[in-house]
């Protein structure tokens, strides 16, 4: 069957990003990002160490950071699942390449997923031996994220449903513009929420009294020089930078960004999926649809972060949605720009 080998180890691919995606969130939320102060190995070892004889010198090896088992175990795991996909987009590249040139089979999406899939193993290293470098640990959300996108487009490149989609050319150049402008817009949200978490500002503004932007005359307390430096500072003292390295306004600001982009997002993201709805082609219609399910679930769990100041399996859930909300809408711009003149 045409692709049929590659096609499943991509659907496996994806459905593994997620899974990655996941416990990723949950190693970010539980602060286990340095539950192994080195890597690729856990205190020296490739598993977490458990003899009292291994841990003992493994704490006097790393005497900054005295071994916690759930958490080492939490990294770890999640380092296990991050290599078990790069070492399946690996496999998915070569047979692409050695299929290359039979029926037209994809060569430049999984040469480009190998490349992604190198550097968030770069980045995973970096978090580790830079401590938690808030910039880092964004980029590799965003790597992550774009893993999962890519993939995403592969598996229905590679799948049998894979035709031309019949839409007439007046309705697609319509849509085009709000496809690409929606992408734009989940794209800078999404990283907004990787800066807010990587600088640990999600519960700067929490409660009712926060809603919608934050609590007290947040207006006045605000500083973008300092929330949107990228790169430049410092180590902090304690020698990491778990739990933040900013405090009172940055973070205020960092936060209020992220509030502020999720109006934006409802706003363009609602009127995208009112716009897709209004057509008379069925498809659209039923992608206008699930495109506002997936956005109101994501908009309540993140108010209920706000309110019950961010409950660890509803953060979770948060960074899990908001990854399929930007798959919906790349797969909503892929069906614009795979389509066929229908007149």
């Amino acid at each position: 069957m045409k692709y049929a080998s590659t096609r499943r180890l991509a659907l496996i691919a994806t459905v593994l990003t997620f899974v990655v995606i996941i416990l990723g969130a949950k190693t970010r939320l539980t602060d286990a990002g340095l539950g192994c102060p080195d890597w690729p190995g856990c205190y020296g070892y490739l598993t977490v160490p458990q003899s009292q004889e291994a841990i003992d010198p493994s704490n006097a090896l790393y005497a900054e950071r005295d071994l916690e088992k759930p958490k080492a175990w939490m990294e770890m795991i999640h380092r296990y699942f991050a290599g078990a996909l790069g070492l399946l987009i690996g496999a998915i590249a070569i047979m692409a390449w050695v299929q290359r040139g039979k029926n037209n089979h994809p060569v430049l999406l999984p040469t480009i997923l190998l490349l992604v899939v190198s550097m968030q193993a770069a980045l995973g290293a970096w978090t580790v031996t830079m401590k938690l470098n808030p910039s880092i640990v964004m980029l590799r959300l965003l790597g992550g994220f774009t893993t999962f996108s890519l993939l995403f487009i592969l598996s229905i490149k590679l799948s049998k449903a894979n035709q031309p989609f019949r839409i007439k050319r007046t309705t697609v150049e319509t849509l085009k513009p709000w496809a690409i402008i929606s992408l734009v817009v989940i794209i800078s949200q999404i990283a907004l929420g990787g800066w807010t978490s990587a600088n640990y500002a999600a519960e700067i503004c929490n409660g009712w009294n926060s809603l919608p932007i934050c609590q007290g005359p947040w207006y006045e307390n605000l500083d973008f020089k300092e929330a949107l430096r990228f790169w430049g500072f410092d180590l902090p003292a304690k020698g990491h930078f778990e739990n933040g390295h900013l405090e009172g306004a940055p973070l205020v600001t960092i936060h209020v960004m992220h509030r502020i982009g999720a109006m934006i997002t409802l706003v363009i993201l609602g009127l995208f999926g009112w716009r897709l709805r209004k057509d008379s082609n069925k498809l659209l219609v039923d992608l206008g649809t699930f495109l506002w399910l997936v956005l109101a679930v994501q908009i309540i769990l993140g108010v209920n972060n706000v309110v019950f100041q961010l409950p660890l399996w509803n953060a979770i859930a948060h960074n899990a949605v908001g990854a399929l909300l930007l798959v919906t809408v790349v797969g909503i711009n892929y069906v614009l720009w795979a389509h066929k003149n229908r007149g």
